[in-house]
């Protein structure tokens, strides 16, 4: 089992979403973060007064899945998230030991 970590655009969510969906993705946590990449932040000009916004906020994505659905998991994400403009954002992968269902006890793959 695989956690899929995604940190996208804040308008890319709902394409992100569907685009999930549609490879039989049953849940997602999305959270709302700031930080920095290479654009390392940019100025703003409020009422007049100019000022640097130095973390931008994104939105992160998260998803449980199995192994055999981690190639389509991945290309959902980057064709759905993609602008083709920097701070698109990043996907991180990581492995799952285990998953349990609070509510029943249920273990494994079978849980997501």
């Amino acid at each position: 089992m695989k956690m899929v970590s995604a940190i996208i655009k804040h308008f890319k969510l709902d394409e992100v979403r569907d685009a999930l969906n549609k490879e039989g993705v049953q849940g997602m946590t999305a959270i709302e973060v700031k930080g920095f990449g290479r654009q390392k932040g940019h100025m703003e000009v409020y009422r007049g007064v100019e000022y640097e916004v130095k973390f931008l906020p994104k939105v992160k994505v998260e998803v449980a899945i199995p192994d055999e659905k981690l190639d389509s998991v991945l290309k959902a994400i980057q064709d759905s998230g993609k602008t083709g403009e920097i701070g698109d954002g990043k996907i991180f992968v990581y492995d799952l030991q285990d998953v349990i269902r609070i509510r029943t006890g249920e273990k494994g793959a079978e849980v997501l």
